[in-house]
């Protein structure tokens, strides 16, 4: 028996050594093995500790002490692109007319997860603690890519820390929960800058697409937000749930670094004179700090039992995404001020996600899973890049779980299909967008271990 359990914490545990992610919009739903193979219809469930995710109303009801431990693997084929962008052709002026296909470099998302739970022996209360990483994003084009103005390297590597309470009525069969999430998230951004003029300070023609240089910035925040849950009980068959969390804002700080690597670029910095030749190279540095809000999100869930060993969940998820409407840079050195006041518009919208769940308790031993879910994109037409190249996309999942009173291995696959997305943002003045068309699958692997005490 200990064997076992140390060759599958050692399962759970090592994907967690890599740690970029990539979502829904970029939310990672897939919170626990169990949800992610019924779909992610678990917030009427909500019956082992990942609950503190998917609804913390949930953990009232969890006995003893449980603890949680897991990680869900993100297999990322490379997204492909198809179409013209501002830098397809030859730069700095024949550009913007010609056809290339474009791939976005391959990935491995690692989502690692912990929660445990504790319920009081004289009272009906329970206390958790859920460690998770909700929204990463993950975005890696070539250096040499059509996309190189635009994205490079992107990412945001957050962690959430998230101790909770709950109260169980037990003559209505209640559960409530609130408590807190802490965030902490290491931001990171590279790509090569264009400007569609010689002289970015006196615009003139001939227009085109000239290289100035290279930029990149790193930045860390902490914020807080909140979340509550309810789990209502009304029949011996039926479960109703619904769940909250606040948005978060991430206040942004960190440092940037401009190497110009053209005489374009050095005029950018006010170092036009010292272009002694084509070669001449020089770096700016700055502070430099954004905001980026993360959603709120609202779930409402129903779940029931026809027989003793079948079960059904249906959920739906509204996730305020409209929360996100800009990513604005901002340098504080005189020196990159020409960067300033360049506000990178996104303008997402408030989607919801539809889950259907089903579990069958083949015995005591063994239940076997399978879901479906479908996601709205957030991301209008006008906004879609390479950063997050989005679309609604439809998941099928599987799993299993196979245990005993002791504790319990959930395993899930899921495969993830965005449909085509077909874009026509093109704008040759601000030298963003494209005109083409994305496509991208994922496929999910997930492991959890609950064990109880």
């Amino acid at each position: 028996m200990r064997k076992w359990l140390l060759c599958v914490l050692v399962l759970c545990a090592l994907p967690g050594l890599r740690g970029v992610c990539h979502g829904a919009g970029f939310k990672v739903s897939e919170q626990g093995a169990k949800a992610m193979a019924m779909g992610n219809a678990f917030a009427a469930q909500a019956d082992d500790p990942s609950a503190l995710y998917f609804n913390p109303g949930g953990i009232a009801f969890l006995p003893g002490i449980q603890v949680n431990l897991g990680s869900t693997g993100i297999i990322v084929p490379q997204t492909e692109f198809q179409g013209t962008t501002p830098l397809s052709g030859t730069p700095p002026l024949d550009t913007g007319a010609t056809t290339v296909t474009e791939r976005s470099r391959r990935d491995i998302v690692i989502a690692p997860t912990l929660y445990a739970t504790y319920a009081l022996e004289n009272l009906p209360v329970t206390l958790g603690l859920g460690v998770n990483a909700t929204y990463p994003l993950s975005k890696s084009w070539s250096d040499s890519s059509v996309f190189r103005n635009q994205v490079q390297i992107a990412s945001i590597k957050p962690i959430n820390f998230q101790p909770t309470a709950a109260y169980r009525f037990d003559n209505l069969n209640l559960g409530v929960a609130a408590g807190i999430d802490v965030t902490y998230a290491v931001v990171t951004l590279q790509k090569s800058l264009y400007a569609p003029v010689i002289d970015p300070t006196a615009p003139a023609p001939p227009f085109g697409a000239y290289e100035l240089g290279s930029l990149g910035v790193d930045g860390t925040a902490t914020d807080v937000g909140y979340n509550f849950g309810l789990l209502w009980k009304p029949r011996g068959d039926l479960n109703l749930g619904l769940a909250y969390r606040s948005k978060i804002t991430l206040d942004i700080k960190g440092d940037a670094n401009f190497l110009a690597t053209t005489p374009t670029g050095l005029g950018a910095i006010g170092l036009a004179d010292s272009a002694l030749s084509p070669y001449t190279r020089a770096r700016a540095s700055s502070d430099a700090s954004t905001s980026i809000t993360l959603p709120d999100t609202l779930d409402l869930a129903v779940a029931w039992r026809p027989t003793d060993k079948v079960t059904l969940e249906f959920d739906a998820t509204r996730t305020g995404w409209s929360s996100f409407k800009k990513l604005e840079l901002h340098f504080d050195s005189a020196q990159v001020a020409a960067f300033n006041n360049q506000p990178d518009p996104r303008n997402w919208r408030d989607v919801w996600s539809y889950k259907f769940g089903a579990q069958y308790q083949m015995n005591q031993r063994l239940a076997l899973r399978a879901g479906y879910s479908f996601d709205e994109s957030p991301v209008p037409n006008e906004t879609v890049d390479p950063l997050l190249p989005d679309a609604d996309r439809h998941s099928f999942s599987v799993g299993a779980g196979i245990g005993n009173a002791f504790g319990t291995l959930d395993l899930a696959y899921m495969w993830v299909h965005f449909v085509d997305r077909t874009v026509h943002n093109q704008d040759m003045t601000t030298l963003r967008g494209a005109n083409g068309i994305f496509k991208s699958d994922a496929y999910l692997l997930a492991a959890n271990l609950n064990l109880k005490f």
